[in-house]
């Protein structure tokens, strides 16, 4: 009752000292209560019970998850930057981004995958622990590349387009690769 929450306050602080900004450290936290989402599902769903374990399990889960969604709001930050509209941005990021963030889930639920299953010495204590980190860490990933986006659109973006200004005059804005 205390641990996990402070663990929450303690990932939301480090976000918004990492964007200086309300709005998106909030976007990229957002990813936490979806893998709670997730890890919640799969302890449900293994017919597990909470326990000490599982909220071990909780505390790195919400360190994890939070990744998928940083990568997407990182590179959205950039392309927004670089003056491309929020809809284009939102976009690209996630079609740009979705290997990286398929490889963040991956390597963080496969590398649980033999504590979730194993039976021997410690395997109560590692089972719901592995668990939640994998049900969470795909639950964060669905979410992230569907919600994500919806609430990049839906609230927008502190970053206003700008266009490159040369040292003599104005440039023209340039031609995304793509675009029609």
């Amino acid at each position: 009752m205390i641990v996990v929450p402070l663990a929450a306050i303690l990932i939301f602080g480090l976000l918004y000292a990492t964007y200086q900004n309300f709005v998106d450290a909030l976007r990229v936290f957002t990813g936490v209560p979806f893998g709670w989402v997730g890890g919640i599902f799969a302890l449900w769903l293994r017919d597990m019970p909470f326990s000490i374990s599982a909220a071990i399990g909780f505390i790195a889960l919400s360190g994890v998850a939070v990744l998928d969604d940083m990568i997407l709001v990182s590179y959205v930050r950039q392309l927004r930057k670089k003056g491309v509209s929020l809809d284009r941005a939102v976009m690209e990021a996630a079609t740009t981004r979705l290997r990286p963030v398929l490889m963040t889930t991956l390597v963080a639920s496969l590398g649980f995958l033999p504590m979730a299953f194993s039976t021997g010495m410690g395997a109560e204590v590692q089972r719901p622990l592995a668990t939640v980190v994998i049900g969470g860490v795909i639950g964060a990933m669905v979410m992230s590349l569907l919600v994500l986006r919806v609430l990049y659109v839906l609230f927008k973006s502190p970053f206003k387009p700008r266009v490159a200004i040369a040292n003599v005059g104005i440039e023209e804005p340039r031609q995304l690769v793509g675009a029609g």
